[in-house]
């Protein structure tokens, strides 16, 4: 790494066309190869659970709720954390654009694993999705930064359409591969998502030209001694996944080491606390930053826990509240009882309606506009006032009454607000608050805010049926209302710490 700071975010020698909604061209050929990788991800995200707690005479794996929801945390956080290495690769060795493709190859492998009718392919299939993602989902939202130069008033609204890209992919994904999975084959679901990703990647292929060399070219070490450390940061870290990898599928196969995946899980757990810890704490420490950098990264650091905080609640989407909706909510339309699966695609359809709206307002308010933590504050609001509204239908399900969908599509419409508010403006402020040497890695550390946030969430579903819903869904509701008000406490010293940046 090189001690030269740059503080300015560099952008790709892209012209500064406005060939797609006003933004540039380059916009369109992310915003599509998002919306793949996010259809073939919401397609299996969406059968995960039911998958693994369906019985084995309907095709199921016949996991308990608890056993599923470890396995669920520890794959939706993996996910996530994954993109701190893959930001650093992509930083120092491949470049982003390489790593997006890359990483494509691998969710799309990981899928048609999946699509294997056998028990031994699932959780090869899960790791090859996790890596594959961990090389893409940073490294693409970084380029879409890159589009723009650091002071274009578009830019939030460029992330706010590229949001609604992966959102038309996250609505179509339910629908289609929640139907094949749900009403004929769990694999055919998981199947089709694969080729949902291989089609991202070929349209990638061929749109690359409109990117221009945004995200060609990695920062390598401009030394030999720093080089040489580069070099050995990468051995150890395919050193320690080689480790771990045979540790956690090889040893137990062979029955040389007994775990089982709570065990798994709870450990994750303390690793997860101690990376986060770690990274911070080795990013604050470090001597090379300017003080403006350094309080940038503090207010990153805000950011990430705000966050953390926010998908630990929203991603109960995949979870509990898909256990909510295949075992206490009417799903009969029209003599038709319809997979629990589609309603995973209500909040991707309220962003859909909800992204060109926001992305209007950010640009009419221009710098009257409300601060990144403000955002932030409203969005922790609005996702704590969508489990309030689940409490209520926990209450009335009671006694094994079944409610109608209306609660649902209540929480996910409120939930979604606070999506807008918070999501797409997370990637933009990190794009602009980190230092340009380390920007794919930072995406990286917003990525993690997701990772813990989805282990959280994950594991607040293994509770789902061991305790009152209503408690489960006013504990969220509660948590997620007090970080907001802190959150709304703090917006000023949020504001000195980043600067001139909104």
């Amino acid at each position: 790494m090189s001690d030269a700071p740059v503080s300015t975010p560099i952008a790709g020698r892209v012209p500064p066309s406005t060939g797609f909604f006003g933004h540039p061209r380059g916009l369109a050929t992310l915003f599509f190869t998002e919306m793949w990788e996010r259809f073939s991800y919401y397609g299996m995200r969406a059968l995960l659970i039911l998958f693994m707690t369906a019985d084995t005479l309907h095709g199921g794996l016949g996991f308990d709720v608890a056993r599923a929801g470890a396995v669920y945390a520890l794959y939706t956080s993996l996910v996530y954390l994954m993109g701190l290495p893959g930001g650093w690769l992509a930083d120092r060795v491949m470049g982003q654009r390489r790593a997006v493709f890359w990483g494509g190859v691998g969710i799309a492998a990981g899928q048609f694993t999946l699509a294997i009718p056998h028990g031994y392919s699932f959780f090869p299939g899960l790791a090859l999705i996790i890596i594959g993602t961990g090389l893409l989902k940073p490294n693409v939202s970084t380029i879409v930064g890159q589009l723009y130069g650091p002071d274009d008033d578009r830019r939030d609204a460029g992330f706010s359409i590229f949001y609604m890209g992966i959102n038309i992919g996250a609505f179509a994904a339910p629908l289609i591969c929640g139907y094949l999975g749900e009403k004929i084959d769990w694999h055919l679901g998981f199947g089709v998502a694969g080729i949902g990703m291989l089609v991202g990647l070929t349209q990638y292929l061929l749109g690359g030209r409109t990117l221009g060399d945004a995200g060609i070219h990695p920062h390598r070490a401009e030394d030999a001694a720093a080089a040489a450390a580069d070099r050995r940061k990468l051995w150890w870290g395919l050193g320690i996944a080689v480790a771990v990898g045979l540790v956690v599928f090889l040893l137990p196969a062979l029955g040389i080491v007994r775990l089982s995946v709570e065990v798994v899980a709870d450990s994750f757990g303390v690793l997860l606390l101690l990376i986060t810890i770690g990274f911070f704490g080795w990013l604050l420490s470090a001597g090379h930053w300017t003080a403006e950098e350094r309080k940038r990264l503090l207010a990153i650091l805000v950011f990430f826990l705000a966050a953390s905080f926010f998908w630990g609640a929203y991603e109960q989407a995949g979870s509990s509240l898909n256990l909510f909706a295949r075992d206490a909510t009417n799903r009969m339309l029209l003599g038709f009882q319809f997979p629990a699966s589609w309603f995973q695609w209500v909040p991707a359809l309220f962003v859909i309606i909800q992204a060109p709206i926001f992305a209007w307002l950010w640009v009419r308010l221009g710098n009257k506009q409300p601060s990144s933590p403000a955002k932030f504050s409203l969005g922790l609001l609005f996702v704590s006032l969508g489990f309030g509204v689940m409490v209520a239908a926990a209450v009335l399900s009671s006694g094994g009454h079944k409610v109608g969908p209306e609660w649902l599509l209540a929480t996910y419409f409120l939930h979604v607000v606070g999506e807008m508010c918070l999501s797409p403006v997370g990637l933009s402020t990190v794009t602009k608050l980190a230092p340009a040497r380390v920007a794919a890695l930072m995406m990286g550390a917003w990525f993690l805010a997701s990772a813990v946030g989805n282990y959280l969430g994950g594991r607040v579903a293994g509770l789902y049926g061991s305790m009152p819903l209503w408690q489960l869904f006013g504990l969220v509701a509660a948590t997620t209302m007090v970080a907001a008000l802190v959150l709304a406490v703090m917006v000023r010293p949020i504001r000195r710490l980043m600067g001139t940046v909104r």
